[in-house]
């Protein structure tokens, strides 16, 4: 008889195990309400619990997920949306179209909201039945649809948010496959099945505990001795050993995003200080003393694609005219002697994490070379931003996890006073070819714009981009469905353990 009971509880125990998907993320995410989150790792958790009005695919098409189609209206300043049926929030309350307009109003006039700036053209939304939903815009807005696919267009519960205030995102509710259960911060995060969701059919766990875990080998250590079943961003040193265990899949990406070194020329009088932001001369020195190819193959294990832009060179938005250059450190002394600057020296800021130093320390090397004086400054990632919001640094490597239309990588990060334009860059002529980028949805006539956007942000350097990461991803053999999209967020949809 005990042998018995014993043998139930551990079938009970494993059919449990079986049922709960474990992740492991490399951050801990912020606030989970899809209006104020900025972190890619919030990004990852709220793909089980908020669905978005359309999705990306494997190849970054734009496909329907609480919509079912759209149409354009023929000035290109309305956008009309069709909403999928039967689909609620976690609360049991409808996903209509008066929801999605509470979402999107909430979006852009809520304290703090981070979506403000992504649907600023969105002058008014309009009801225009239960499953109809119009979106006035202020100006054609060419990259609209591709801001609908994250957290822009991201649908919470209008009756939990009203009720909950600035604490929503302590207990979120939305119409995802999952809803939220508890959050222990550093410690997890654990979502749960949610029974009415639309499409249940393609849910084959019963629940999900993220972990975050900041160090790669220990998050792997977790992978190995079962107590994870799927962990992001793999370190690129730990791919090969890994590969020879039958016990574990990797999967590779090619990020949306990209690594590169903002360079502080016009944020704050410290720019004049700083003798990169003082000079394009120096910049294209300094840009020219580094070999890209040996930065990645040193520092991220050959994990990367050279670039230098703000997509990857095998990205249809790529501007051809604007080629990789090659390092030339006769060339960058040239430009340094012609500056009247023999040695210049400036501080490079750089995030804690372990890849982050890797490339600084091979950045200091090559740069030494070429009469630079890089000193690398550690700081940890939530208080390097604010540093560099304040314009308190000389340069900056920074990570950008990257969004599907080409303005998500752009826009905020070179236009005039925009929220991520660390650099302080700030061109008239550059703003008006980039508001041209964003009025027309013609593809030929983006890349033309984009190619002379190219050109000019190429030769004044305020950020310097070196390669576009692999995501890396590391998983039990058993999980299967896993899908590789290029923005390097999991889909939760079809995932199943055999």
């Amino acid at each position: 008889m005990k042998l018995r009971l014993a043998f139930c509880l551990f079938f009970l125990v494993s059919s449990v195990q079986s049922q709960t998907l474990r992740i492991g993320l490399a951050e801990d995410p912020d606030i989970l309400d899809p209006s104020l989150a900025r972190t890619f790792v919030g990004r990852i958790v709220f793909n089980s619990l908020c669905d978005k009005l359309f999705d990306l695919d494997e190849k970054l098409a734009i496909v329907p997920q609480l919509a079912t189609g759209y149409e354009w209206s023929a000035d290109q300043k309305a956008l009309v949306v069709k909403l999928r049926g039967g689909v609620t929030f976690h609360d049991g309350e409808k996903m209509d179209a008066a929801a999605v307009k509470f979402n999107l109003e909430r979006h852009k006039n809520i304290p703090g909201s981070n979506r403000r700036g992504e649907l600023a053209p969105v002058a008014s939304i309009d009801v225009l039945d239960a499953q109809t939903v119009r979106l006035n815009l202020a100006a054609p807005f060419a990259p609209l649809l591709a801001v609908l696919t994250d957290r822009a267009g991201m649908m919470v519960s209008p009756k939990a948010a009203s009720a909950a205030g600035e604490k929503f995102g302590a207990a979120p509710v939305c119409s995802g496959p999952f809803r939220f259960v508890e959050r222990v911060a550093q410690d997890r995060i654990v979502v749960e099945r949610y029974a009415g969701y639309w499409n249940k059919g393609a849910i084959n766990f019963e629940r999900i505990v993220y972990t975050p875990i900041v160090d790669a080998t220990v998050r792997l250590a977790n992978l190995r001795s079962g107590q994870l079943d799927f962990i992001e961003r793999l370190a690129p040193s730990d791919v090969p050993n890994l590969k020879s265990d039958s016990r574990f899949r990797i999967a590779k990406i090619v990020e949306i995003g990209y690594q590169g070194i903002t360079i502080n020329i016009g944020k704050s009088e410290q720019a004049q200080k700083n003798p990169l932001g003082k000079d394009a001369r120096v910049r294209e020195a300094f840009e020219l003393s580094l070999d890209r190819g040996a930065i990645v193959q040193v520092a991220m294990d050959g994990e990367a694609e050279i670039g230098n832009q703000w997509v990857a060179p095998d990205n249809s938005w790529y501007a051809k005219n604007m080629p990789i250059p090659k390092r030339d450190v006769a060339k960058a002394k040239a430009l340094l002697a012609a500056a009247g600057v023999a040695n210049p020296s400036f501080t490079l800021m750089t995030p804690t994490t372990s890849d982050a130093q890797r490339i600084a320390q091979v950045v200091q090397s090559m740069a030494k070379e070429a009469g630079f004086d890089v000193k690398i400054q550690s700081t940890e990632f939530a208080t390097s931003l604010n540093l560099a919001d304040k314009g308190q640094y000389d340069a900056y490597m920074l990570a950008w996890s990257g969004r599907a239309d080409p303005d998500g990588n752009l826009f905020s990060f070179h236009a005039c006073k925009q929220p991520l334009n660390y650099a302080g860059f700030c061109k008239p002529e550059t703003d008006e070819l980039i508001n041209r980028s964003r009025s027309t949805n013609d593809p030929a006539a983006r890349r033309k714009i984009f190619e002379q956007i190219a050109d000019t942000i190429g030769k004044e350097r305020p950020v310097i981009y070196l390669f576009h990461r692999h995501w890396l991803w590391a998983h039990s053999a058993k999980l299967t469905g896993l899908r590789t999209v290029p923005d390097g967020l999991v889909r939760v949809q079809g995932l199943k353990m055999n």
